[in-house]
């Protein structure tokens, strides 16, 4: 198959890419079990691009029960060097107002049990993620959504939350203190295994909600967060159809060489069946 440079993947109300042409199913294992449904395949401003449901067509897996390592992987196994994340978020700040669009730089993790790497069993990696989304990236998607009539905004820090509840008001005003913008729930682990997989990747979230601290507006529910995102649909359409046909084909950041210093293992202490099993990503370094 013709390999893949760019990847999609969608969140709450976003199940699949209308605007995608010549489109093909490709269900793929991996080492880390099955991804959350079958990649779509397909033409989009004549770039070959896949898209992934995160949550699956009808969204019957949880944040939490999300398999991130096998829908990473999958898009790494298809070529993809570039990943888009589509996404629902809540508000922090009362500048981030619903439907607006905000393309975040920063991280913050509250999950917890989730795996989030794709090493450990004979082989220790310390990825760098001072910057856990690609600047370029998030450069082109912000550019993209400007020729929207979406209000966008540039930076920002997205704090993941465990869920699959959404946050107490004392938790959503604590978050307000630490400094956070935006919240959501899985981000995390994704953009530090798209790292690991020397994928760039930026997010495209949706603000659906001021979360439940905004003492004005209703709390959040899973209503307000679909209308938002549907509403939405034509500005994501077109803001990933423009980000598509402006990427240039060569990166130049250094999220493809991210492997290249932080193994720190031996590699003569590398367990063979190791190297077999993350050859994908380690392959180049090890072999």
């Amino acid at each position: 198959m013709e390999p893949v440079r760019i990847g999609v993947i969608g969140g709450s109300g976003v199940y699949q890419m209308e605007s995608l042409s010549n489109v093909e199913e490709v269900r793929l294992d991996t080492p880390f079990g099955p991804p959350s449904d079958a990649y779509l395949v397909g033409t989009l401003a004549g770039q070959r691009v896949a898209f992934l449901s995160r949550h699956g067509r009808g969204h019957r897996i949880m944040p939490g029960e999300l398999n991130s390592r096998a829908n990473v992987w999958g898009f790494k196994m298809l070529g993809v060097g570039r990943l888009i994340s589509i996404t629902a978020c809540g508000s922090l700040k009362e500048r981030y107002a619903p439907g607006h669009i905000v393309i975040p730089d920063q991280l913050f993790d509250r999950t917890r049990g989730r795996p989030l790497t794709f090493f450990g069993g004979g082989i220790v990696v310390h990825i760098g993620m001072a910057d856990p989304f690609c600047p370029d990236l998030s450069a082109a998607l912000y550019d993209a959504v400007s020729t929207t009539p979406a209000t966008v905004h540039r930076g920002g820090i997205f704090i993941t939350i465990e869920g699959p509840r959404f946050s107490t008001k004392g938790e959503s005003r604590i978050f307000r203190q630490w400094g956070a913008d935006i919240i959501g729930m899985t981000a995390v682990p994704e953009a530090q295994l798209a790292r690991e997989a020397e994928i760039c990747y930026g997010a495209m979230a949706h603000v659906t909600d001021y979360d439940v601290w905004h003492e004005t507006e209703e709390p959040v529910t899973i209503e307000a967060v679909i209308r938002t995102i549907t509403r939405n649909a034509e500005i994501t359409k077109q803001a990933v159809q423009e980000v598509v046909a402006q990427l240039p084909a060569q990166r130049t950041c250094a999220c493809q060489h991210a492997l290249r210093d932080a193994i720190i293992t031996d590699r003569k202490m590398i367990p063979p069946e190791v190297k077999a099993r993350l050859r994908l990503l380690i392959g180049k370094y090890v072999e």
